[in-house]
């Protein structure tokens, strides 16, 4: 998968999903076969550091995690998700796609019935948090302690251009 180029998606803090100060999402297309189930997306993540974690779907409600980044292969769809907020950016997703969300990055499932592998690097436990305003200063704080990845969870290399 080192030739894989991920589409970067960058969205602005809008008071209350944070997203990323300084990362982009990363939408890759297509590196997984679909016919090959959630064990190839599993062998992936571990291949290159990430820890499978869950398969179900993705919440249908704004939501971000402020202590880990994510990494989601999409095993099957299609659907269409939201990433970044209310006021981010909507893509068509299907089996074979895979997300890459640093800490903070706002998303939900829109439309359509997918099953979804969720891993993230070692040591990383995910909150799960809505956008509460209230809660805005606290987030940004976590956000900001989130180690990086050891490795980009599709490529196994840098990360974020690092």
């Amino acid at each position: 998968m080192t030739g894989a180029t991920p589409e970067r998606l960058r969205f602005a803090d809008d008071g209350a999903i944070p997203n990323h100060p300084r990362y982009p999402a990363l939408a890759y297309r297509a590196v997984l076969d679909p016919a090959a189930g959630p064990e190839a997306a599993e062998a992936l993540f571990t291949r290159n550091d990430w820890v499978p974690a869950w398969r179900a779907g993705i919440f249908p409600f704004h939501h971000f995690h402020s202590s880990a980044h994510e990494a989601l292969a999409v095993v099957s769809g299609p659907a269409t998700v939201a990433l970044g907020g209310p006021g981010g950016r909507t893509l068509e997703v299907r089996g074979g796609d895979v997300l890459v969300l640093p800490a903070g990055t706002g998303h939900r499932r829109l439309r359509g019935d997918l099953l979804v592998v969720g891993a993230y690097p070692p040591g990383q436990d995910w909150d799960l948090l809505r956008g509460d305003p209230a809660e805005h200063a606290a987030a940004v704080a976590n956000i900001a302690r989130v180690p990086d990845p050891p490795a980009d969870p599709v490529t196994g290399g840098p990360i974020w251009g690092d």
